[in-house]
């Protein structure tokens, strides 16, 4: 099984970034707002391991 496009992945997380920062902005309660802080983190690692997977690519077929 193939891989998805770094872009489409990149694209995927962007869109899951982007509604965590709505839901944070409009968090009354700080619990979820804590919750959903954690998942920006792991959102962000998962950007990160795409970048470098990405990069590891342009470098393999460079």
């Amino acid at each position: 099984m193939s891989q998805p496009d770094p872009v489409a992945r990149l694209q995927e997380l962007l869109e899951k970034v982007e509604a965590a920062r709505s839901e944070l902005e409009g968090a009354e309660d700080p619990d979820r707002a804590v919750q959903v802080l954690q998942e920006l983190s792991e959102l962000a690692r998962e950007v990160q391991a795409e970048v470098d997977r990405a990069r590891r690519d342009a470098d393999a077929s460079a």
